[in-house]
């Protein structure tokens, strides 16, 4: 029986620690765990539960071990925020004893035997699976509570802790069950505690998003002047043709009146050279985009870098010029800078791609690339330095592609990083006549 109960006392803990480990990674990363944390996890919560057994351990040390263990799981792999992993991991395994407290004393007071407060007997033990069952279900569903929303995961965690704390509440005005005050005085506090570490999450989440949106609109501004800077050597560059027209007009006048007339084209060519490749080349429409898309093509041309572009773009939609520079030109500098670093010129090669499909725009771009790129849980790690702006500027894609129920996708195969936008567009109405 002793073994027994061992080994229950150990497909339980597995089945704890595995729903703890994706509960703590949909909370913290909003990704589920990859299969190197669940092994690792199920064979610490085994040598947890050795240790416990022979030790002769109270469940303190329990709860403490496997918030350790969903802390380290998440700190080694997801290099994530390893103290709030902790937090969520010590009030999950709270949760989880209070309600296998709250099943066994409800059962005991159903069936009026105190046999179902001892988890170490055989009627206790239905008390501790129902509660692990329903932490199996949660395991099925899991999918679904990732794809909720903060505010839909803050509803339904307030009322499972609210509808706990009404439980022990209850569980105390009855007279079927001798339970000592003590007992449900310490679990009518945990149930308080359980609230606010509720609230204590809520508020720390909303000032991780507000201060990841104030980090946003800081690299958006220094990539908006970066581009103002570029649009502003251009101006520039026509004003000083403007300036020196005089001087122009006089020694076009002067190859002209000498009937030296492949000198006038030619020193018009020479005045023309600096703006030519950026204006020349029409693909979208919208001047502002394809100034965007022809200064990169000049910049991947002084960089050895072979830029190939396609275009299919609808008139008159309704997605703003800005946003379209946001996304297309966010792609193209991170595209460039990883092409850059291709050591044979003749590999350095990027593909942009616009083209509509239905009601939605594709915008993508390939680029070689060279160094690592390291896939862990699910994500793409990058050997950039962290102190850079990368990664904001794919933030700042997904923040303009989401307003047009859109969504930015990264992914590299075969020594190619592609980089693809999708967006839902409306036909905008066509501009009056003059």
């Amino acid at each position: 029986m002793g073994w027994m109960m061992f080994l229950f006392h150990i497909a339980a803990g597995s089945v704890r620690v595995i729903a703890g480990l994706f509960f703590v990674f949909h909370l913290v990363s909003g990704v589920k765990p990859g299969k190197a944390s669940v092994a690792a996890a199920l064979g610490a919560a085994a040598v947890i539960q050795v240790l416990l057994s022979v030790l002769s351990l109270p469940d303190f040390y329990r709860v403490g071990l496997e918030a350790l263990l969903y802390a380290a799981c998440i700190g080694r792999i997801q290099k994530k925020d390893v103290r709030m992993s902790l937090f969520v991991g010590i009030f999950y395994e709270i949760a989880v004893l209070f309600w296998q407290f709250l099943f066994a004393a409800w059962l005991g007071v159903l069936f009026r035997s105190p046999e179902f407060l001892e988890s170490n007997a055989g009627k206790g033990q239905i008390a501790v699976w129902l509660c692990h069952g329903l932490l199996a279900v949660f395991l099925l569903f899991s999918r679904k509570w990732r794809n909720m929303s903060v505010n839909e995961r803050f509803r339904y965690s307030s009322g499972v802790v609210a509808a706990s704390f009404v439980a022990v509440i209850t569980l105390s005005e009855q007279k079927a069950l001798a339970i000592e005050e003590d007992t449900l005085d310490m679990w009518t506090l945990l149930a308080v505690v359980l609230m606010m570490s509720v609230l204590v999450y809520r508020i720390s989440r909303q000032y991780e998003t507000e201060k990841e949106l104030a980090r946003l609109k800081s690299e958006q501004a220094e990539l908006l002047e970066r581009d103002y800077t570029a649009l502003n050597h251009a101006y520039g560059v026509n004003a000083k043709l403007f300036h020196d027209f005089h001087n122009h007009i006089g020694v076009l006048q002067q190859f002209l009146s000498h009937g030296n007339l492949d000198g006038a084209v030619q020193y018009l060519d020479e005045l023309q050279e600096p703006v030519r490749e950026m204006t020349d080349t029409v693909w979208t429409g919208d001047e502002t985009i394809d100034y965007l898309i022809n200064s990169k093509a000049v910049q991947a041309k002084s960089d050895g870098i072979c830029l190939k572009i396609q275009v299919e773009f609808p008139r008159h939609i309704n997605i703003r010029s800005a946003d379209l520079c946001a996304i297309v030109g966010n792609f193209l500098d991170n595209a460039m800078e990883a092409a850059r670093q291709v050591p044979e010129e003749e590999r350095r090669e990027i593909r942009l791609t616009i083209r509509r499909i239905n009601q939605m725009l594709v915008i993508k771009t390939e680029n070689t690339f060279v160094g690592r790129l390291l896939k862990k849980e699910g994500s793409l790690q990058t050997t950039k330095e962290a102190n850079g702006l990368h990664g904001w500027g794919l933030k700042s894609a997904q923040t303009a592609a989401e307003k047009y129920f859109g969504c930015v996708q990264t992914s590299f195969e075969g020594g190619t990083f592609r980089a693809v936008a999708t967006l839902s567009y409306e036909g905008a109405p066509r501009p009056a006549e003059p």
